[in-house]
């Protein structure tokens, strides 16, 4: 009799083991925010494409009034995209008053000074097409747009906001949309914060503007993050003395405000801005925001906002133009923290106050980091992808070299790469993705030509197919029914 029983509690841990070691069907059906189900830019999906061109793999593809660096999100059968509407031409809004013209900048080609730039909801690529130079931003009004995902039929679209203009190189549609399958919400950069149902119907608006202008040298572009029925929202920024850093929280259901707590940092002159979005971290059962610029990350509580502990060392000399736009991610327990290229912060969690030195696992201060696209970890490796496409493997634990840095398709990139189905994908501004086989051997898999126009947006996934946003049209990928 013992071992029948025996037998029979073998069977059942077995069974359990089995299904604890699938993926979530559901977790791989939605990409709900910026970086997907689990806010780090990895997705349990199988099957993924590997190769694809206009003419292969190509499910369907849908035309959008606009460019933008906004990803698109998934829930069910409906994929949002943010967009401006349809160029009328001539639409920049003129700068604000001790701000940087339009599309102004130092050039470095198409990467501008620093290599950085937006897209996706937060930067995704390089500054600017050379000094003085113009892009159109699309048209003044700035939509939310609900499509098929069955056939890439347009099922409705909204107007959030107008007064579109251009930044650099990326418009006020910046930031991405995030949705919990029951409603959508949407944040511009010009400040509005709109919460749909599915169907479309407003629900309720706010604007962050009311809690003072929003001074950023280039522009609004962070995501927003839903957790726990809040929806959270940092503006971290320093051209305007009279409106400091905050993370506000709104009641997601109602727009009321939850919180709303100053961030405050020592950084000067640029270095305050911050164009990253919030990640979640659970550390002993306990649920953390943690949010990156103005020199510092820090670890807040999601139910007051209060800060729980604070890290220096993304901006070691001070430097006035030290903006950070890549942004946390969180894997395998640790928490890694790019700043403007150099240095990247591995950290471990817990702890309280300062723990600039105290928590730091491993530094990693050479060539190779990013200064725009968010790196990707599954735990065990780490990979970052800086702006001119050079990729390069870190061992995630210990911040050992493994691989790189690793050139991909020619172009500047400002996606932030994905990391499924056993193959890593970066995209660049070109609409040239580059598969390489996830692992410690670098080898590229494919790489695979789109239409060529300016595309800022991060991969997203659903099921067995890739969505990928460019300039012209939102495209689906993978294999026809």
């Amino acid at each position: 009799m013992k071992d029948f029983r025996l037998i029979l509690l073998l069977c059942a841990f077995l069974v359990t083991v089995a299904f604890a070691a699938q993926p979530s069907k559901g977790t791989a059906q939605h990409w709900p925010q910026w970086r997907g189900p689990y806010g780090n830019g990895v997705s349990d999906a199988k099957n993924l494409p590997t190769t694809w061109s206009l003419e292969k793999n190509i499910v369907w593809k849908t035309p959008l009034p606009s460019w933008s660096g906004s990803t698109p999100i998934i829930w069910g059968d409906r994929v949002f995209v943010a967009s401006p509407s349809k160029s009328t031409g001539g639409n920049a809004a003129p700068p604000p008053q001790g701000g940087p013209p339009p599309g102004g900048g130092f050039g470095r080609g198409r990467g501008g000074f620093g290599g950085g730039g937006f897209g996706r909801g937060g930067f995704g690529g390089g500054f600017g097409g050379g000094f003085g130079a113009r892009r159109d931003p699309g048209g003044p009004d700035l939509l939310l747009i609900c499509i098929s995902k069955k056939d890439g039929t347009i099922l409705w679209q909204r107007k959030l906001d107008e007064g579109n203009r251009i930044w650099m190189k990326h418009n006020a549609s910046s930031p991405s949309p995030v949705t919990d399958g029951k409603h959508v919400w949407a944040v511009t950069g010009t400040g509005a914060v709109v919460a749909f149902d599915m169907n479309g119907k407003e629900i309720w608006r706010r604007n962050l503007n009311d809690y003072g202008r929003i001074a950023l040298n280039w522009g609004y572009a962070s995501s927003p993050l839903l957790y726990n029925g809040k929806l959270i929202i940092q503006v971290l920024h320093g051209f305007d003395p009279s409106s400091p850093s905050y993370v506000v929280a709104f009641n997601a259901a109602t727009g009321k405000e939850i919180w709303r707590v100053q961030r405050k940092t020592d950084a000067v002159r640029e270095s305050p801005d911050a164009y990253t979005t919030p990640a979640l971290l659970t550390h002993n059962g306990k649920t953390q925001i943690i949010i990156s610029g103005a020199d510092y990350v820090t670890g807040h509580d999601p139910e007051t906002g209060r800060e729980i502990w604070r890290a220096g060392g993304l901006n070691p000399t001070k430097a006035w133009n030290y903006r950070i736009v890549a942004s946390p991610v969180v894997a395998g327990g640790m928490i890694y923290v790019p700043s403007r290229r150099r240095p990247l912060l591995a950290l471990r969690p817990g702890g309280t106050g300062d723990v600039t030195t105290s928590h730091l696992v491993w530094k990693w201060d050479d060539y190779g980091a990013p200064d725009v696209p968010t790196p990707v970890s599954d735990g065990k490796y780490l990979y970052m992808v800086e702006d001119r496409g050079m990729v390069t493997c870190l061992d995630a634990k210990t911040g050992k070299l493994i691989w790189g840095p690793e050139r991909t398709a020619l172009g500047t990139v400002s996606a932030s790469p994905l990391l499924a189905d056993g193959k890593l994908y970066i995209t660049n501004e070109n609409a040239v993705t580059t598969v390489l086989a996830a692992g410690p051997q670098f080898k590229v898999l494919a790489t695979n030509e789109l239409d060529g126009s300016f595309t800022l947006s991060s991969l997203a996934v659903s099921g067995e197919q890739l969505f990928l946003r460019t300039a012209t049209h939102l495209y689906c990928i993978g294999k026809k029914s």
